[in-house]
């Protein structure tokens, strides 16, 4: 295993090197028009290790908020911070008699907003509660009731404004799912039988469904201490299961799958006839294993050899009343970090948003890729010039009736070298046509995970 004197040696690409410290600054220049509707914050969150501290694994490091605050066409401040953990602190994971410290964690993976509080999310442990201007509250634990860790990638029901999520772990239970009602209170949960600690990044929810994806990365307890203790299991399978989630004792309805690993799903809903289809960008085995390497530092990170397995688009397809699965891959690109108009979570959404590479040496993400799953169509936008794209999260155009695509993609560019880096704001139905307006940032930001927007109100 490599070590942080290695990483010493190599070094991380710019892109991903660590800021060294928190600023505020305010009146950002703008190119171009900024939408006057979009009035509120995005906010991305990634690692980012401290002064004079490194880390073997780029995506074990503490958590940073980045904040850009928007404004009647005005790019009013631009703001990070660090979510200030337990881990922060220097507290260890495990504590005494092997007890796990679900506080003591890098809430680096994402940032969420449920019933007005907002939450640092990473999927080792406790959400952090932090305040609008990035400022960290707390660890929460919904008032005692969530005993386990939460996913990074909780689901909201845009019926109900219930947020749905799932905690994993070495330990039995292996798997937890929860529901948080509308008003933010822990109203249920339950363990979701499964046969050993498996890594599960992502899930899905449809108007009926939880649908889990039981896949073959388990903890493996001879690589405990190395940072990342789970590794490629032949011997484990691969399922999908459905759980009805309005009924609380409701069996899970597995269905076997060929062998691969999902990060990230793209969106999932059920058809008139009962079947339900989960789109998610899928690794085979070896494109797996070849990102396992990188992640995990054991395969360079600079040089053709970086380059790792693709992940593509791909289309499951569940019946209940058979049994039977259909698999197909929806595009040969390889893609990244699907997004959605959040009003469409569970239902039919005909509308997806990826990041792509565009080079054949580099794993560094440089195009949007929107797709139209119903016409197979994948209409790109690419910057130019040597930088790498973020995540691309949807906003919508405003309230009342409108086209599924009729809003907004925000994304933050950076360059290779991590010494500049771009707010863009995109249209949603014109992705193609490039931005309708760039804020530049006061520093190169680092290429971190995921973001979102929060409207004001």
């Amino acid at each position: 295993m490599i070590d942080a004197k290695t990483v010493e040696r190599y070094g991380f690409p710019g892109r991903l090197r660590s800021v060294p410290d928190e600023i505020d600054a305010t009146a950002l220049p703008v190119t171009g028009t900024l939408p006057p509707e979009l009035n509120g914050c995005y906010v991305r969150n990634g690692p980012n290790a401290l002064p004079g501290q490194t880390s073997a694994y780029f995506q074990n490091g503490p958590g940073m908020l980045h904040g850009v605050r928007l404004r009647d066409g005005r790019a009013e401040w631009y703001r990070n911070r660090w979510v200030r953990t337990a881990a922060l602190e220097g507290r260890s994971f495990v504590g005494p008699g092997g007890r796990l410290d679900l506080t003591a964690v890098s809430a680096n993976t994402h940032v969420v907003r449920h019933a007005r509080r907002m939450f640092a999310l990473v999927e080792a442990g406790l959400p952090y509660e932090v305040t609008p201007d990035l400022a960290t509250v707390g660890p929460c634990d919904f008032g005692g009731r969530l005993t386990t860790a939460m996913t990074a990638h909780p689901k909201r029901d845009p019926a109900t404004g219930e947020l749905h999520f799932f905690g994993y772990g070495m330990r039995p239970p292996y798997l937890t799912y929860h529901r948080l009602d509308e008003d933010g209170r822990l109203a249920f949960s339950r363990e979701v039988p499964v046969p050993a600690g498996t890594m599960t990044h992502d899930f899905a929810i449809t108007e009926r469904y939880a649908l889990w994806l039981d896949l073959p990365v388990t903890f493996q307890p001879q690589l405990v201490g190395s940072g990342l203790p789970y590794g490629w299991d032949d011997a484990y399978g691969a399922r999908l299961g459905l759980m009805r989630r309005d009924l609380p004792d409701a069996p899970v309805r597995w269905f076997g799958v060929e062998p691969c690993f999902v990060f990230h799903v793209g969106n999932a809903y059920e058809l008139p006839d009962g079947r339900v289809v989960l789109d998610a960008v899928r690794y085979s085995p070896a494109e797996f294993t070849s990102l396992w390497g990188l992640l995990t530092r054991t395969a360079p990170l600079t040089g053709p050899v970086a380059r790792p397995g693709q992940a593509r688009l791909h289309r499951w397809t569940l019946d209940p009343a058979t049994g039977a699965v259909g698999e197909e891959t929806l595009d040969e690109q390889e893609v990244e970090f699907p997004t959605l108009d959040d009003d469409r979570m569970g239902r039919p959404a005909r509308y997806l948003y990826t990041i792509t590479a565009t080079d054949p040496r580099c794993p560094d993400p440089a195009a949007i890729v929107k797709y139209d799953t119903v016409s197979g169509a994948g209409i790109r936008y690419e910057p130019g010039g040597d930088v790498v794209l973020g995540e691309a999260v949807f906003v919508p155009a405003g309230a009342g009736p409108r086209r599924e695509d009729d809003g907004w993609l925000i994304t933050v560019v950076t360059r290779r070298d991590g010494s500049a880096s771009e707010l863009l704001v995109l249209d949603a139905a014109d992705v193609k046509a490039g931005p309708v307006a760039a804020v530049r940032l006061p520093r190169g930001v680092p290429t971190g995970f995921h973001g979102s927007w929060f409207a004001d109100g």
